[in-house]
């Protein structure tokens, strides 16, 4: 967290006015201010343990992608081909996550690639007495 910061959650000259302000336009707003000061550390916290929790439920919703939901018809030709046709489009899912996990990858080794010839360059221009990119005034 940003130490320097003019209100953060902590018993600063500014958070203390501000909760006063708030005491005095209206009481909800200095009761808000004082939470900020108390718990606005452990903020952060929960919402990276809330964001968690959400995105487990929902990767189990994936997984079980409609199965227990689909209930049958009645028409069994109908029901085999909703079948057929949602294995295939579970197949295309993986294709598509498989090749945006390649990407993903490949971007990686571009960035990487970049950073290690700017950085190479950066080095050369070091060696040879240069003192970097020159600045202008």
């Amino acid at each position: 967290m940003n130490q320097s910061a003019l209100i953060r959650p902590d018993w600063t000259p500014a958070t203390i006015a501000l909760m006063v302000l708030g005491f005095i336009v209206f009481w909800p707003l200095g009761l808000a201010m004082l939470a900020y000061i108390m718990f606005g550390d452990k903020l952060k916290a929960f919402k990276k343990d809330a964001n968690d929790s959400v995105d487990r439920m929902c990767a189990g919703f994936r997984r079980n992608s409609g199965r227990h939901w689909a209930h049958r018809t009645g028409n069994v030709a109908f029901d085999e081909w909703r079948d057929a046709e949602l294995a295939r489009l579970e197949e295309e899912r993986r294709k598509l996550d498989r090749m945006r996990e390649e990407f993903d990858a490949y971007v990686r080794e571009l960035r990487r690639a970049k950073d290690q010839e700017e950085f190479d360059r950066f080095m050369r221009e070091r060696r040879n007495g240069g003192a970097g990119p020159a600045t202008v005034d």
